[in-house]
């Protein structure tokens, strides 16, 4: 196993104010950009050579990244004039793959946080004989997605669209977005045009009697899709309850990247990160939180489960929670923002101008 896909066009609408500026793989998690841990991840596996399929901000992912050296991989970029979806953005990168026919070919979704053991997908995918192998994962409530049920030799016996009623829930097994492709299978996928993986690719291989086999790992999974899910993600990271040879420092309750200033009695807890250049003042309390560089917390605010993006700036005493704050934004002092709430990217919140609770 030499070769992987990183599929990494997405517009991370999910994401925004996140991806205004930023592709969502390039959003920082624990310190780094999101896409380093499964770059990373891939190579601690075996992994030397590496495409990545990109479409929306193409043009941030080479200059950060390089020919892949730096990281013992070489990485090459193809990028899609139109967004193509999954299975067409796998298509429109296989003129760059070196591999045989009968090899097998990794492919990551660029949003998933996962501990898979990787190399196992590739075993059971090759002991199998199958055409495609994909990692399933089980969740609690699995209404939201897409389920996979296996029959009792582990080979996917059909792909159902979300549940809409108790009894269409037949399984709890969903896909969890790797995969391994025989080479050749990557090739009867339609060129030049969109084309789902979930949707397409796989019910149609199934339609005509390929062999598609799910291992399932149930170790740490999650989608990054939403501000509340990266923030988390990131803190699991820094928490090491999610597994990443990137992590730039050691794993415990805070990162603090090396230029950035904290304040001696401003306690950081919860996996918070504080990125490079960022400023923490006095008696600021961060839990759980993310928040990048160049951005300035100012003495007493209380940040909970919250990301403050690039360059923003939180007033004196202001409180966040499940907050997200755009690049470059203004939050005045005495404000109280919670709930999801979605700060816009340079927006400006005069001081004491919203609260969720009385200012007394």
């Amino acid at each position: 196993m030499t070769e992987a896909i990183l599929l990494v066009g997405g517009k991370g609408t999910r994401l925004r104010p996140l991806t205004v500026h930023t592709p969502k793989p390039m959003v920082p998690a624990a310190g780094v950009p999101f896409l380093t841990h499964q770059l990373a991840r891939a190579r601690a596996a075996g992994v030397d050579h590496i495409v990545l399929a990109t479409s929306y901000l193409a043009e941030v992912f080479e200059p950060h990244f390089g020919d892949g050296s730096a990281l013992g991989l070489h990485i090459e970029y193809v990028t899609e004039e139109e967004p193509l979806g999954t299975g067409g953005a796998i298509r429109n990168v296989a003129s760059r793959l070196h591999s045989a026919p009968g090899d097998p070919v990794l492919i990551f979704n660029g949003d998933i946080l996962t501990g898979l053991d990787i190399p196992a997908l590739v075993r059971t995918h090759e002991t199998t004989g199958a055409d495609v192998s994909l990692h399933l994962t089980r969740v609690t409530d699995p209404r939201a997605y897409g389920l996979v049920p296996t029959d009792a030799t582990g080979r996917v016996t059909a792909f159902l669209e979300k549940p809409q009623t108790p009894e269409e829930i037949v399984t709890d097994q969903i896909n969890a977005g790797a995969y391994v492709f025989r080479r050749s299978v990557i090739d009867t996928i339609p060129e030049g045009r969109p084309v789902s993986v979930e949707r397409e690719t796989f019910p149609e291989l199934l339609a005509t009697g390929a062999h598609l086999q799910g291992m399932v790992d149930s170790t740490y999974w999650l989608d990054l899709g939403t501000p509340q899910a990266f923030v988390r993600g990131s803190a699991d990271l820094v928490l090491g309850r999610a597994p990443s040879p990137a992590v730039p420092g050691r794993c415990g309750d805070r990162l603090v990247l090396p230029t950035a200033t904290v304040a001696p009695d401003a306690k950081l807890t919860g996996g918070t990160v504080v990125g490079a250049d960022a400023y923490i003042g006095e008696g600021a309390r961060i839990t759980g939180s993310t928040i990048l560089s160049g951005a300035v917390v100012e003495p007493g605010a209380i940040i909970t489960d919250s990301l403050v993006g690039a360059r923003a700036r939180i007033g004196e005493r202001t409180v966040l929670t499940d907050a997200v704050i755009g690049d470059g934004a203004v939050v005045g002092p005495d404000n109280e923002l919670r709930q999801g709430v979605r700060v816009w990217c340079d927006a400006h919140i005069p001081a004491s101008s919203l609260r969720f609770s009385s200012d007394q």
